[in-house]
């Protein structure tokens, strides 16, 4: 790893782009190149993404992870990955196609083959699910949805303020593809768990997290026992799905960059 090396922060649903800038100040103040580009058809701020809600609307799994690997290929070198919940599983399926140097998944979504699915989950994703009409559509979190799936190891003033700073619409596409990708023979929620020429990868588990609990982690990390490619785990015992934008989020962005220091990259590439 050398100076100047190109990080891509890729966030997931409810969150904009732009709730990743604190990371990018503190990777770049590390020497890193970071950048984090928004999920296709995403405004460029949180107030324009409030005010045109169906401009991500009917994107999916493919389409998001496509985009990304559009942008990876116009760096000059691999980067290094790193995705928070849809955002996590979208790093894995494009470090399992060779796609990146490295990735950091923090909460990421279940993909296909993970089974568990706690009742925080699916109260969760409840208002997408509980209208099938959704899935062509954007769904907004109001801020007590948000405090249950995200701030719930928050002050509710914290919760509140994070909603008022980051949260907007997002396609509801991709958790109903998560959800059927067990039943799906080609699921867009697939990932090579099996290539052994990866990149390393580390998974991070918020315990008290109410979307993606730990349990669900640790079965990602169990489908990865047939690579010998290095995939490594760390759990935060007292935080949320919020671990990122909280006012704890350093201690996970230090724990990804002492993790990093630690890896050798192999030959992977931009594309």
């Amino acid at each position: 790893m050398s100076d100047n090396t190109p990080v891509i922060f890729i966030h997931g649903l409810w969150l904009h782009a732009t709730s990743w800038q604190p990371w990018i100040d503190h990777f770049a103040a590390r020497g890193f190149a970071p950048q984090a580009p928004g999920w296709p058809g995403e405004p460029d701020t949180v107030e324009a993404a409030r005010d045109t809600p169906e401009s991500v609307a009917d994107f999916g799994i493919d389409e998001v992870t496509d985009h990304y690997a559009r942008l990876i290929e116009q760096l000059p070198t691999a980067p290094i990955l790193i995705g928070h919940s849809f955002g996590g599983m979208i790093a894995q399926k494009l470090l399992g196609r060779g796609i990146g140097a490295a990735a950091v998944a923090i909460d990421a979504a279940q993909f296909k083959g993970v089974l568990p699915l706690p009742l925080s989950s699916l109260h969760a994703t409840l208002p997408v699910f509980k209208n099938p009409g959704n899935k062509h559509h954007s769904v907004m979190l109001t801020a007590d949805e948000f405090r249950y799936a995200f701030g719930n190891e928050l002050s509710p003033e914290e919760s509140d303020e994070l909603w008022n700073s980051w949260v907007v619409p997002s396609p509801a596409r991709p958790l109903f593809q998560a959800a059927t990708a067990n039943f799906s023979l080609h699921s867009a929620a697939s990932v090579d768990t099996r290539n052994e020429d990866r990149g390393p990868l580390l998974l991070v588990a918020g315990g008290k997290d109410h979307t993606v609990p730990e349990v669900i982690t640790k079965a990602e990390l169990k489908a990865y026992r047939k690579s010998s490619a290095t995939t490594d785990y760390l759990a935060f015992p007292d935080r949320g799905h919020s671990l990122t934008i909280d006012h704890g989020w350093q201690d996970v962005a230090d724990a990804t960059l002492t993790w990093l220091a630690g890896q050798k990259f192999g030959a992977a590439s931009a594309a």
